[in-house]
């Protein structure tokens, strides 16, 4: 009988919130699975058997009577290819996932046939950035009759905990290009590049924020119908955020190239423990609204990016384990709303909202 959750990753920073919160609600069929039973099993003890440990390692096939037991899977973890992911879906058990990969998340939205065949739902976008943004970019979007361009900003505090495939992933990207969309039109852009200010509230005041690759801004052209989409990224710390951009505009970001250099990065900002754990989002949509040129713009301002994220997954696993979600592969916002999260969030984050300079409400 399918009825497991497995939290593929579930003892890892991410992972082990979502295990606790989906573990509240069902004690016994929430599975922590990594390559280490043993850091599943302490794990598990902590929870008080709420969470159950499982070894799972993603370069050996499940056998088919373990797919027979699972349900959902929430995944925590990158992967090189979808070939887990169509096996998950093949065998019909439903799919959440946290990446924020584009390359990756284009690559599973060709199971889209497959899944609504087999009866499964594949979630996608799911957690901050992307997840979040993109609920607040449809919110915003909503506001206006034209939606002309989304700008999202998001603002990290380096007082918070990083899990270390986040660190790695944001130390990598210092090194990309990637594509974006203006007025339909594809462009390269590079990372730390291409800076903008932004206002994020009376708390954090404004801060400098430059291009990195969250496939937020690869998908909403699409789901949205919007002609520009661009994702920025700052820290609390200024004189950081600003090193970083001269780091890249001086050429030499490609010293992360060399493993040993690459590899000492990663570590100093594991270890780095300054400023706040204060994370903030920001959506600015322009376009027009009865005729005139308009603007909605959102922020969103709480604390602790990987408890926010984990809350996000949590929410979209229980309604999909619940079935309330019609079958095949989605991004978050195709099938959610902020209003579904909104009870929650009240409790976790401070939102703010402006449409034409002015102050309003959700």
């Amino acid at each position: 009988m399918k009825e497991r959750i497995v939290v593929v990753g579930g003892y890892g920073h991410v992972g082990r919130i979502i295990c606790e919160e989906l573990g509240e609600k069902y004690p016994g069929l929430v599975y922590a699975a990594g390559r280490s039973l043993e850091r599943a099993e302490r794990f598990s003890q902590e929870t008080s058997g709420k969470v159950l440990p499982m070894r799972l390692d993603m370069g050996q096939p499940l056998m088919a009577s373990e797919w027979e037991r699972i349900k959902l899977v929430v995944m925590c973890l990158d992967q090189a290819d979808d070939a887990w992911v169509g096996a998950c879906i093949r065998s019909g058990t439903h799919y959440v996932d946290i990446s924020a990969k584009a390359e990756f998340l284009n690559q599973v939205s060709k199971w889209k046939d497959a899944a609504e065949e087999s009866g499964s739902s594949a979630i996608l976008s799911v957690g901050l950035a992307p997840g979040l943004t993109n609920l607040m970019a449809s919110w915003a979007s909503k506001g206006l009759d034209v939606t002309e361009s989304v700008d999202i900003s998001i603002m990290l505090g380096l007082g918070d905990r990083h899990g270390k495939a986040a660190v790695e992933w944001t130390v990598d990207n210092l090194l990309s290009t990637f594509q974006v969309m203006e007025n339909h039109r594809v462009k390269t852009v590079a990372s730390f590049s291409d800076g903008r200010s932004v206002f994020f509230g009376e708390k954090i005041g404004r801060k400098s924020v430059y291009r990195f690759p969250f496939s937020d801004q690869s998908t909403l052209p699409n789901t949205l119908e919007v002609p520009t989409v661009s994702t920025r990224l700052g820290f609390d710390s200024s004189p950081l955020t600003t090193m970083l951009a001269g780091f890249r505009a001086s050429g030499l970001h490609h010293l992360l190239k060399v493993k040993w250099i690459r590899n000492a990065a990663v570590k100093a900002f594991m270890n780095i423990r300054m400023g706040s754990d204060d994370v903030a989002l920001k959506v600015e949509a322009q376009g027009k609204r009865r005729g005139k040129n308009s603007t909605v713009e959102f922020l969103l301002v709480g604390r602790d990016q990987s408890r926010l994220t984990a809350k996000v997954a949590a929410s979209v696993a229980d309604a999909v384990y619940s079935g309330n979600i019609a079958c095949g592969v989605f991004h978050i916002e195709h099938v959610f709303e902020l209003a579904s999260m909104k009870g929650w969030l009240e409790k976790e984050v401070r939102m703010e909202v402006w449409r034409d300079g002015k102050r309003g409400s959700m």
